[in-house]
């Protein structure tokens, strides 16, 4: 009998993070916000290539949305750790409040 493949996404503080390239989503699409983390530079570290600068977006996942409207918040950062924890925070805010 063939078995069921599991389609988990990687999961960061019990929320989906997903990568395509230099962009990272944090935050299930079924929500009404989402983390959009795009890498615009990199730096080497140690034969490494590692985040420099990362913008951060709190996006609305409300299709009827105007792509205009659908930025809440944005701001760049210094480093992936420093993006993931205003990211984080962001999120948990909107999802709590039901706004930003």
């Amino acid at each position: 009998m063939a078995k069921k493949k599991d389609n988990k996404f990687l999961e960061y503080r019990g929320k989906p993070l997903v990568r395509c390239g230099n962009t990272i989503y944090y935050g299930n699409m079924n929500d009404p916000y989402v983390i959009m983390l795009q890498i615009t530079s990199t730096k080497t570290f140690n034969d490494m290539e590692i985040a420099d600068r990362v913008l951060i977006q709190l996006l609305n996942t409300d299709p009827d949305c105007r792509p205009r409207d659908r930025i809440v918040k944005k701001s760049e950062k210094k480093g992936l750790y420093n993006a993931m924890d205003i990211g984080t925070i962001w999120l948990e805010r909107a999802l709590e409040k039901g706004t930003a």
